[in-house]
């Protein structure tokens, strides 16, 4: 048999269960989804699902070896930003 035939199919988490892979709560995992500061995800139906590689290479993205290491990238806390989110600028926080 071919590897592409054995290999098993990427695996879907819904949200829950992505939250507990990121050690997040639920609702923080829906806030960074509301506000695009999250991992990608995709919708099947009405259902979120998020793939395995992508939850993992966005909790790389924090990734770092000391406190002045700048890392690769930067996971932003699950609020609204500016520059993420225009359609929110300049509205007055609640």
């Amino acid at each position: 048999m071919s590897a592409a035939v054995t290999e098993l199919p990427p695996r879907y988490l819904r949200t829950p269960e992505a939250a507990r892979f990121l050690g997040l709560s639920s609702r923080t995992l829906e806030k960074h989804r509301t506000y695009g500061t999250g991992p990608r995800y995709s919708k099947l139906g009405g259902r979120v699902v998020y793939r395995l590689d992508d939850l993992q290479a966005w909790f790389d993205l924090g990734a770092k070896a000391s406190t002045s290491d700048p890392g690769v990238g930067k996971v932003l806390p699950a609020k609204r930003h500016a520059a993420i989110s225009p359609a929110f600028a300049g509205q007055p926080r609640r």
